[in-house]
């Protein structure tokens, strides 16, 4: 009994040898990356290691999508696949601020300001409400509007899917902004409240990726970038294919967030020379 008692405690060290060997590794790979401003995490979640595998591509931008069940933020593409084990706060929060507290303030030692898209598949007015007190929790390092003030701080939230647009404008403070669509684009709202412009490529554009983009395509393209930008706001599309040529023409026409579930192959992309 003595005897297996030592050899569970030898295995649980080692165990937590090889864990912390592990972190530290993986501590080492994502400080010494370099940020990628435009590489876009779609369903983060759904990777080995959410969030981590990301950041160790660079990725300065990840998206998780949550549905509210029994007042905590699960995250999961499908209601089904909820666990109350895969909580936003588990997967993301507390990892940011980790990473944050370790890089004297942000994701990236230096780097810019992370984007944490969190898409809210239902209930959209009761999940905001627990995310926003979520928020508040780790408004130390997430990026608020007090009475009309905008204080950029090292991750900024942005609430996509169903969108309780009224309820996030009202919020004071407020610790997130909405995600736009393409019929917002002439919006006056302020960039804080409306900071990102999304929308489905394939519903927008005929362009696959075969062959040359259609001038059409590609002056369509390149207005709604110009027409987002000059309210200073962001532009992503989802549902756009992983290939080269569409990455090369979202670059070409400054598109601010090239969305993938291929992390490595858009890494290369983007730090090719």
């Amino acid at each position: 009994m003595i005897a297996i008692t030592r050899l569970g405690m030898l295995t649980m060290a080692s165990c937590l040898g090889i864990s912390l060997l592990q972190q530290a590794n993986g501590q080492e790979q994502t400080t010494s990356v370099k940020p990628l401003s435009h590489a876009h995490a779609h369903n983060d979640y759904e990777h080995a290691r959410p969030l981590y595998d990301a950041l160790d591509e660079g990725f300065n931008s990840v998206e998780a999508d949550v549905y509210l069940v029994d007042g905590e933020l699960l995250v999961a593409h499908d209601f089904w696949n909820v666990s109350k084990k895969r909580t936003l706060e588990r997967l993301y929060l507390i990892p940011l601020q980790e990473r944050i507290q370790a890089n004297k303030g942000r994701v990236f030692p230096g780097g810019p300001v992370f984007t944490l898209l969190v898409d809210i598949k239902r209930d959209g007015a009761s999940a905001y409400a627990a995310l926003e007190k979520l928020l508040a929790k780790y408004s130390g390092f997430i990026s608020q509007t007090l009475d009309g003030k905008d204080t950029e701080k090292a991750v900024t939230v942005i609430i996509s899917g169903d969108r309780p647009k009224s309820f996030i404008e009202a919020s004071n403070p407020r610790y997130a902004g909405v995600d736009g669509r393409l019929s917002d684009l002439d919006s006056d709202e302020p960039a804080s409240l409306l900071p990102l412009i999304s929308d489905n490529w394939s519903l927008q554009f005929r362009y696959r990726g075969d062959g040359e983009m259609s001038e059409t395509d590609r002056t369509k393209l390149r207005e709604i970038v110009a027409k987002a930008h000059s309210k200073g706001r962001r532009v992503r599309f989802w549902a756009t294919p992983e290939s080269d040529s569409i990455w090369k023409e979202l670059q070409s026409a400054q598109v601010d967030l090239i969305g993938t579930d291929n992390l490595k192959k858009l890494s290369a992309f983007l730090n090719a020379p």
